[in-house]
């Protein structure tokens, strides 16, 4: 299989730049068809992206003959239910974050993977932009001798959020759908998390979610971690702060802003540029993978990693009298 035919279930806005056209762009990968309930939003978007092909049904596009592989773009409550089909149909998967509502459902799809021996990836793409291969570069370096632990912030004022902050589509609230990209780039920097414990509520009763959340973890490495989440603060920010023997680095998950490195030497900024097709460099090495010539670092599996500390952090929230 020389060139990966995709189609594409849910070209809502996130296919719009972040990952639709790295599906067009990527060596040996072309879009070749589109799904979307509303036909005339489906029949939209494949016109502007020149995709020759869309339904409003998404079984057609997963029989579709010419469909190689299936990019599932919708919220999470319809990932389980269209991965599973597609996994049976004997077409390779690439999911949105967060893999599925809870763990039970990543358990179903990852058995289903199994099941049908087909690859089952995940669009935690940060594991493969280049200013976060840097931050992984420098942490194997030693530039800040052992790694002690890591400390997250993420402020957020209050906006209205639509089905991000609606548990029943989302499988929670923005924890869920921002915190699990820092919490998977930090499995990807510091290895997987061993133990976990968390407290969430909502003080904002803007909604229903939980809007701030604290965790804390001890990753298998023996590293320490503690996060902050808040939703209906002053500010939007976010930073991640690693602290090793001889010095830290500091960065942010979402923000446009250096790497800064904290030694004795003195600091260090180093300030690497996103590509305009964020989820492109990811999306390559799917492509690569499903053809053979190489490996992806985020798939079903360390992204089920992921879901278990959200769901463990949230429990109480959700399982509360």
């Amino acid at each position: 299989m020389q060139t990966i035919r995709w189609g594409i279930i849910g070209c809502g806005d996130v296919t719009e730049v972040k990952s639709g056209p790295g599906f067009q762009k990527a060596a040996h990968s072309e879009l070749v068809a589109v799904m979307r309930r509303d036909a005339s939003l489906a029949e939209d978007y494949a016109r502007r992206h020149n995709v020759p092909t869309w339904y409003s049904d998404a079984d057609q596009l997963i029989g579709d003959p010419q469909v190689d592989a299936v990019y599932i773009a919708t919220p999470p409550a319809f990932h389980k239910e269209y991965a599973i089909k597609a996994l049976k149909a004997g077409k390779p998967v690439y999911v949105e974050k967060p893999l599925a509502m809870n763990v039970a459902e990543c358990e179903e799809m990852l058995e289903a993977s199994r099941q049908a021996n087909m690859p089952l990836f995940v669009a935690y793409y940060r594991r493969q932009l280049p200013r976060f291969l840097k931050v992984k570069e420098l942490l194997e370096n030693g530039i800040i001798g052992e790694v002690r632990f890591v400390t997250t912030t993420h402020l957020g004022q209050f906006k209205k959020s639509s089905w991000r902050v609606q548990p029943e589509i989302s499988g929670g609230g923005l924890f869920v759908d921002v915190a699990s990209h820092t919490l998977d780039l930090l499995d990807y920097l510091l290895g997987p998390i061993g133990n976990v414990k968390g407290f969430a509520d909502n003080q904002g009763r803007h909604y229903e979610a939980e809007d701030i959340v604290t965790g804390a973890y001890q990753f298998e490495s023996g590293v320490y971690g503690t996060g902050n989440w808040c939703f209906s603060s002053y500010q939007d920010m976010d930073t991640n702060e690693i602290v090793g023997s001889k010095g830290k680095i500091t960065f942010s998950t979402f923000q446009n802003s250096p790497i800064l490195v904290s030694t004795s030497d003195g600091e260090e900024q180093f300030m690497i540029e996103h590509p305009l097709h964020i989820q492109q460099p990811l999306i390559q090495t799917v492509v690569d993978a499903i053809r053979g010539q190489g490996d992806c670092l985020s798939t079903g599996i360390s992204a089920i990693r992921t879901s278990k500390v959200m769901d463990e952090i949230l429990k109480a929230y959700y399982h509360k009298a």
